[in-house]
């Protein structure tokens, strides 16, 4: 399987390509800075230079993949112009591309809270904008999956999660984690058309993702 993952340099995006390229699949990340490129190769990865704030050509750069995953993001540290260029802006120009391409399978990274983003204080600005990015995904067409994992550690993965539609609780999740959830979600045909929170929990990854 061919894979593109969007912010390939990433937290969860460098994971990700790891775990694609350890398997066996074919690993692409979409960066922006072109030195960036021998960081992804470090990790088994191709690296492609398009910047989804820009002119780029993204139908160019991902065709000829079986699947794209959106796990770019502005950043913390980001205003909300910003949260809006990239978080919404970036997953619709990816999108777009998909269909240009002929990429029918695309997986979103998103968030909890973008059920009702008003509540998210000031995280409300990224929030909103997830939320606008997920309603494209669902509208457009493409065999797609949305993953929302809650907040994002650095602890070592445990290989057990929660996964469900709705979760009815708040907690977090390791980066670690949310990449294996993302890798074993591609193979899963059953998370098609999902909106599956994710949290630390018990169950194993593989067994989550087959019964979503």
């Amino acid at each position: 399987m061919r894979v593109v993952v969007a912010g390939g340099h990433g937290q969860i995006g460098r994971r990700l390509l790891r775990l694609l390229a350890e398997r066996g699949d074919e690993a692409v990340g979409l960066v922006r800075n072109p030195a960036h490129v021998a960081d992804l190769e470090a990790l088994g990865a191709e690296g492609v230079v398009a910047d989804l704030e820009g002119d780029a050509d993204v139908a160019a750069a991902i065709e000829g993949a079986d699947a794209v995953v959106f796990a770019a993001g502005a950043g913390p540290g980001s205003g909300a112009g910003r949260k809006r260029s990239m978080d919404l802006g970036g997953a619709v120009k990816l999108i777009d591309a998909a269909r240009a391409a002929g990429v029918s399978r695309y997986l979103m990274i998103s968030a909890m809270g973008t059920s009702d983003p008003t509540a998210g204080g000031p995280m409300q600005p990224y929030l909103e904008a997830k939320a606008e990015a997920d309603a494209a995904l669902r509208d457009s067409g493409l065999d797609w999956t949305i993953l929302k994992p809650g907040r994002l550690t650095d602890d070592p993965g445990s290989g057990h999660v929660a996964l469900a539609e709705a979760l009815g609780r708040r907690g977090e999740v390791s980066r670690d984690d949310v990449a294996a959830v993302l890798a074993a979600a591609l193979e899963e045909p059953a998370t098609v058309g999902r909106e599956l929170e994710l949290l630390a929990g018990d169950t194993p990854i593989p067994e989550a993702v087959r019964a979503e």
